[in-house]
C-alpha cells in the first residue's frame, strides 16, 4: 500500500467475504477509497450491495479478509468515523424535524455544527417545527441527509441516496456531495441509477 500524505486518507478492503443466515454473498472482495473519492457500489438485487455498506459501518462482521481505514483519527474506530445513510429514513414521526435532527445528533456524538443551518442546507428550515409525520417522502430524506452535515464524519456510507429526491433535491445533494469530497472526506454509495458526481464503479456480482 503506497503511503499516505499527512491528513490524507485510504479505506481499503481485501478479501471481503459476507456470508447472511448461513449463505455467502460475495467474497474475496477488494476495493479502496482515497480521500476526496466515491465510489459507486453496484450489481443487481440481492448482490450485497447494501451488506458491503454495513460491514464497513461495523453493523455486520466480515466472515473472512479485512476492512482498514489509513489515516484516519487513531483514537477512533473505523465505525466511529463512518456516516452509514441507510435506504429507510430512521426518523420519529411524533419528534419535530429539528428535535429528530437533534436526536441524531446526541446519538452519534461527537461535535455539532449548526442543525439549522443544517437544514437549510436542505432546504428544511421552514419546517423545523412541523412533526415528521407531515412530511412527504422526499422531506424525510432531506432530513436524514441533514444529520450528515450537522454531525461531520469522514465516510459516507450511502445505500440509494437519492430515493424520493426530486430533480431539484437531487441536484442539492449532488452538491453537499461535492462539497465532502472537496473538504477530504470520501463516499461509498450503492446506487441503481446515476449518482450526480463523478465516481468509480465498484461491481458486485452473485447474489443473496
Amino acid at each position: 500500500m503506497n503511503r499516505l500524505v499527512p491528513g490524507q486518507m485510504q479505506l481499503s478492503g481485501r478479501g471481503v467475504t459476507c456470508v447472511r443466515s448461513g449463505r455467502e454473498v460475495f467474497s474475496g472482495l477488494d476495493f479502496e477509497v482515497a480521500s476526496g473519492a466515491a465510489v459507486a457500489v453496484v450489481g443487481r438485487n440481492g448482490s450485497g450491495k447494501t451488506s458491503l455498506l454495513r460491514l464497513i459501518a461495523g453493523l455486520l462482521i466480515p466472515a473472512g479478509g479485512t476492512i482498514v481505514l489509513d489515516g484516519g483519527d487513531a483514537d477512533m474506530t473505523l465505525p466511529e468515523q463512518c456516516h452509514y445513510l441507510g435506504h429507510r429514513d430512521a426518523l420519529k414521526p411524533a419528534l419535530s424535524v429539528a428535535e429528530n435532527l437533534s436526536f441524531w445528533a446526541d446519538f452519534l456524538g461527537g461535535k455539532r455544527f449548526d442543525a439549522a443551518a443544517s437544514l437549510a442546507a436542505v432546504g428544511l428550515d421552514h419546517a423545523a417545527d412541523l412533526p415528521a409525520s407531515f412530511l412527504s417522502a422526499g422531506q424525510r430524506r432531506r432530513l436524514s441527509l441533514a444529520r450528515l452535515l450537522t454531525v461531520r464524519r469522514p465516510v459516507w456510507l450511502l445505500d440509494e441516496p437519492t430515493t424520493a429526491l426530486d430533480a431539484a433535491g437531487q441536484e442539492m445533494f449532488g452538491g453537499l456531495m461535492r462539497g465532502h469530497l472537496a473538504g477530504g472526506g470520501m463516499i461509498i454509495a450503492a446506487t441503481h441509477g446515476p449518482l450526480g458526481i463523478e465516481a468509480r464503479e465498484l461491481r458486485i456480482g452473485g447474489t443473496a
